[in-house]
């Protein structure tokens, strides 16, 4: 981060990405607490994660707050436009992570500890995985500026797609195998679309962050490989 001769100019961007940093770090923990809610058809964890995204709601306002005020009264330019300008748009891709571990958390208390396709849970949790590492290193480049590794992290979001791919044909086969088990692969595949979600979330961090350090957009158009047909499902 640039310095000034104005000391508390700085300090209020130091703000900012710190406040930009908590968001990350609770995002991270309510998708691992949602998940981890499913698998073990937890309902009080579920619980407590749509509680605690009220958190994730209140730090993005207070990040705009701050946006609003930084430019009002010191009117950035260049490099300092870009850190404010990536802070407010990565706050808003937290902000709607939060929200889609709500839903997935939401779909926990809708099973009501009826899942009884294990098997289909863990690939929820597998993807996940995945969906959480890309949010982890896009949110540590963010930190230390690695336009690099924001670019690798975008150049990742095919695997979190074919995986979604994958486990959407898997849930498909179970409900035609065996129509009891149509409700609850149903919700998993709310919870499986949530997660591809974030990979996306994750994805439009790296390109913000990427353009915070370097002053230039990731040309190439991303590449997306949902083939289940349902790409824009709408969210309980």
């Amino acid at each position: 981060m640039s310095e000034h001769t104005v000391s508390s100019y700085d300090e209020e961007l130091r703000e900012l990405a710190g406040r930009v940093a908590e968001m990350g770090g609770l995002a991270e923990a309510l998708v691992n607490d949602a998940v981890t809610a499913l698998l073990s058809q937890d309902l009080e964890k579920a619980h407590k994660t749509i509680l605690q995204d009220a958190r994730l709601d209140e730090l993005q306002q207070e990040i705009e707050a701050k946006f609003i005020r930084i430019v009002a009264l010191r009117q950035p330019m260049g490099q300092d436009l870009r850190e404010i300008m990536a802070a407010g748009r990565i706050a808003n891709d937290l902000e709607r992570v939060g929200d889609l571990a709500k839903n997935i958390a939401k779909r926990v208390i809708a099973i009501d500890g009826d899942l009884n396709s294990k098997k289909a849970a863990f690939g929820v949790e597998h993807m996940s995985e995945l969906a959480l590492s890309q949010l982890k290193a896009v949110l540590d480049a963010y930190t230390s500026h690695d336009a690099a590794a924001a670019q690798a992290v975008r150049e990742r979001d095919d695997e979190v797609d074919a995986i979604y791919t994958s486990l959407f044909r898997e849930l498909l086969t179970y409900m035609m195998e065996d129509p009891r088990k149509i409700t609850q692969c149903a919700h998993l595949l709310f919870c499986a679309k949530n997660i591809e979600r974030i990979g996306d979330h994750a994805t439009n961090i790296a390109e913000n962050v990427y353009f915070m350090v370097t002053g230039k957009q990731l040309l190439e158009a991303r590449r997306k490989i949902d083939e289940t047909g349902l790409a824009d499902i709408e969210n309980a």
